[in-house]
């Protein structure tokens, strides 16, 4: 529903440069994908999923036709059910499809395709409308603290590169505004079935997003810096994990605020639990 808004918001006074042909075209590829993964393990078909890679390819990328969305739409719903480590899929779909096409536009094989950090503009009202709806879904998904890691580190960095050049701090701000990183940090790289289940691995995979991010676009000038970077740092998560091991994710599970983001005093205070009687 958060992105579904989001999308309709943009279309309607963005003048988004994506036509219902292109956003069906994707639907129907990831649903398809979503349906033959599903059929090819033996699991129950669930449309949420794709429907959610859908709406966010819809956002964020965009192409000439129909067919490099789809084709998109295929590899990043197909990369959940043929890349897993330990039980869980590696890549978030959608940021796998973005970067495979945008890897495979550099080549004659297909026409060009690119994403859209231009299209959101700096209007500080629509940012604010992406992270409200992105706290509210990270906050029920048990992760509000991954894109409030990543943009933080990410807006240390900036801020201090602003600083070091002797740029007004306007520059970092306008920045920090665009709609395409708030909904990259709250959208994407929060997504719980491809962050850490620990609470040290996760700050750690975020602040790495975020410094690679930045390597990417302020020193190697790729624009596309940000997608990059969440494809790095997801093919070393099963290590995070594995140093830090901690229960996987489960759809519907209570939120909980990580220990580490209580004051101690306020922990000194919480009554101890019970002991388990002795078997």
């Amino acid at each position: 529903m958060a992105l579904s808004a989001i999308l309709a918001v943009g279309l309607a006074l963005r003048a988004f440069a994506i036509t219902p042909v292109q956003i069906a075209g994707i639907g129907a590829a990831a649903l398809f994908a979503q349906y033959l993964g599903s059929l090819m393990t033996a699991t129950r078909f669930d449309p949420r999923s794709a429907l959610v890679t859908t709406l966010s390819l819809s956002l964020l990328l965009r192409a000439d036709g129909v067919t490099p969305l789809m084709i998109a739409a295929l590899i990043g719903v197909g990369s959940k059910f043929m890349l897993r480590f330990n039980h869980k899929h590696i890549y978030n779909p959608a940021n796998a499809g973005i970067v495979a096409l945008l890897l495979l536009s550099e080549g004659p094989l297909l026409d060009a395709a690119w994403t859209t950090p231009g299209q959101w503009g700096t209007a500080l009202w629509f940012a604010m409308l992406i992270a409200g709806a992105g706290l509210f879904v990270t906050y029920r998904a048990a992760r509000f603290d991954v894109p409030l890691m990543f943009l933080g580190a990410f807006a240390a960095l900036i801020f201090a590169r602003a600083i070091w050049l002797g740029d007004p701090l306007a520059i970092p701000l306008l920045r920090l505004q665009n709609g395409a990183l708030i909904l990259f940090a709250f959208f994407m790289i929060s997504d719980p079935k491809t962050t850490p289940d620990g609470v040290i691995s996760r700050i750690v995979f975020s602040a790495g997003a975020a410094l690679i991010a930045y390597i990417l676009t302020y020193h190697f000038y790729i624009a596309d810096g940000l997608f990059y970077a969440l494809a790095i740092v997801c093919i070393a998560r099963p290590v995070l994990e594995w140093l830090d091991p901690a229960p996987h994710y489960q759809w519907g599970d209570p939120v909980k605020i990580p220990a580490l983001f209580i004051p101690s005093k306020r922990r000194s205070k919480e009554p101890a639990p019970h002991p388990l009687p002795a078997e």
